[in-house]
């Protein structure tokens, strides 16, 4: 008997029922709206160090015709060895650049290879919220189970910062037992920018540790830390190296978001079971790319903890971004959380809701609503906060809304300018 085509060939049921990205889906509304300002995807609109795309430069017309051909598949030779430069100082021991690190396409890479390289049917994953919002489809495509637990703010106040959100440790342990497979990590936290302290990392350790569970460690915002704050690796506390991925970005490291080069470095026999999955994805990566990562790299090395080596004074240029859209914001009538790290400001907008009228808008969440009909009305975009909660939690992120602070001076000066004439325009 016959039957339509879609009833036997549909889309496989871990991937969900194949909702768009908040990624894809703003990317199309901003083709649609096209707002002024972009201030809603983690992307700088100002040049990256300029001997970073030299590198490129230099590496794509090189004299050695194999630059432009395939290269090792878990990573090119210069950028595995330059990473293990970087990082074993940092880890406080020798890394293997062949078989402690591997790169991967970007940092969203290496977390689908960490996860379906570990999780199998039934695991369970503990999650923190508000998350990244490729974690949870990643966990359901491996056929493991994610466990959320929200960071809430202490109190709400007109002078919040990230390190007031905190994690109830009681609910905290309770989501563990012999079930649990995984433990995931973000720090410096997308989208609040905390930093969790030693004493935070510790008690999480401990539990890793009690229930013999892998910490992956999503540290992308590593370099953008501020005064007098300090990054802390969870892999460099006793007892967890041999149970935690770190996962890092170029991307990130250099501004150079469209190179989507990424790495996870850890012990070999946990990189042994990305490279699996790697191998039988996407094999190899870049070669002129991870050259010149390797090279850039190299170079910030060889002026290591001067106030030139961008590492360094990347944070101490975001730093003064910040505080302008904080103040910013705060003079429109946003309750904003300061962030420690990263270069993102979460804001609750319930003090100028009533501005919009949010009827005209069709989406199910508040915040949604709010940021399309904001991109509207006062031509800038934002990027709603529910996008980072599990189905169950949204309601625990429909006040805010989240804007990127990695921008131009002009442009946030802009961002000021719309907001005061948007004001204006709704008395």
């Amino acid at each position: 008997m016959q039957t339509n085509i879609s009833d036997k060939i549909r889309l496989p049921a871990r991937y969900g029922t194949g909702e768009k990205s908040v990624w894809i889906e703003y990317n199309e509304f901003i083709t649609e709206v096209k707002p002024k300002l972009n201030l809603g995807q983690g992307l700088p609109d100002y040049h990256c160090p300029s001997h970073v795309p030299k590198a490129l430069a230099e590496a794509a017309l090189s004299e050695n015709p194999l630059m432009n051909q395939y290269t090792r598949g878990f990573g090119h030779p210069r950028l595995v060895q330059s990473l293990a430069k970087l990082y074993s100082p940092l880890i406080n021991r020798e890394i293997n650049p062949m078989s402690e690190i591997i790169v991967t396409v970007g940092a969203y890479e290496a977390l689908f290879t960490t996860i379906l390289g570990h999780v199998e049917p039934g695991d369970e994953v503990i999650v923190i919220e508000p998350f990244y919002d490729c974690y949870d489809p990643m966990i359901l495509a491996a056929g493991g189970k994610a466990k959320f637990i929200a960071l809430k703010p202490k109190k709400i106040h007109d002078k919040m910062t990230s390190a007031e959100w905190y994690i109830d440790e009681k609910e905290l342990e309770s989501l563990f037992s012999d079930r649990t497979k995984m433990f995931i990590l973000n720090t410096p936290h997308n989208p609040l920018g905390k930093v969790f302290t030693r004493e935070e990392l510790e008690k999480i350790a401990n539990l890793c540790k009690k229930y013999n569970v892998l910490c992956v460690s999503d540290e992308v915002y590593e370099w953008m830390v501020f005064e007098p704050l300090k990054h802390i690796r969870i892999a460099t506390l006793p007892g967890m190296w041999e149970r935690t991925i770190t996962i890092g970005s170029a991307g990130k490291m250099f501004s150079v978001t469209g190179w989507k080069v990424g790495w996870a470095y850890g012990p070999a026999n946990l990189i042994k079971n990305l490279q699996i999955v790697h191998q039988n994805c996407v094999y190899t990566h870049c070669t002129p790319v991870q050259e010149a990562v390797g090279r850039a790299i190299e170079f910030e090395l060889s002026r290591w903890k001067t106030p030139e080596c961008y590492m360094f004074s990347l944070a101490r240029e975001l730093l003064a971004k910040r505080d302008v859209l904080d103040r910013i914001l705060k003079d429109n009538g946003f309750l904003t959380t300061l962030p420690e790290g990263g270069y993102f400001i979460t804001a609750e907008y319930s003090n100028i809701a009533n501005k919009l009228d949010l009827s005209t808008e069709k989406d199910k969440y508040k915040d949604t609503r709010f940021t399309k009909k904001f991109a509207k009305e006062a031509s800038i975009l934002t990027i709603p906060m529910t996008a980072f909660y599990s189905k169950d939690h949204k309601h625990l992120g429909e006040n805010y809304i989240r804007f990127c602070f990695i921008k131009k001076d002009e442009v946030l000066a802009q961002t000021g300018t719309l907001l005061q004439e948007w004001h204006q325009k709704t008395k």
